[in-house]
């Protein structure tokens, strides 16, 4: 699958995606501090679902209508790194087919999936 991480995602995650084989492409080597318009943009010109533990993405799908080709939003605060990295990596494997074209949040225990109608 094609991922692209926000750079507010923590680098372990990126790691963990890339050793399950995801083709993973990450904010923070390519070119950090863009507006989230562009993290979206990029995203949509890669065929990507963006990962991202960034609320404003929100405003940016349901609020302005931005298209988008999927978004995970990770809500995982308070947990290890490498427990947030095997619960991403869960989240796309188990959900990747779902989690396109729909915006998502993963917290714990549970992954909201809402497709776009």
């Amino acid at each position: 699958m094609n991922l692209l991480m926000d750079e507010s995602v923590d680098r372990q995650i990126v790691e963990k995606l890339r050793r399950d084989g995801h083709n993973v492409a990450y904010v923070s080597e390519m070119d950090p501090g863009i507006a989230d318009d562009a993290v979206l943009s990029t995203a949509n010109n890669m065929s990507a679902l963006l990962v991202t533990a960034d609320k404003d993405f929100s405003e940016l799908v349901f609020r302005r209508k931005q298209i988008h080709t999927g978004v995970l939003l990770i809500r995982l605060v308070g947990l290890s790194l490498d427990v947030k990295a095997d619960l991403v990596a869960a989240a796309v494997r188990d959900h990747s087919d779902e989690l396109r074209d729909a915006f998502s949040v993963l917290s714990p225990g549970m992954i909201r999936i809402r497709s776009r109608p």
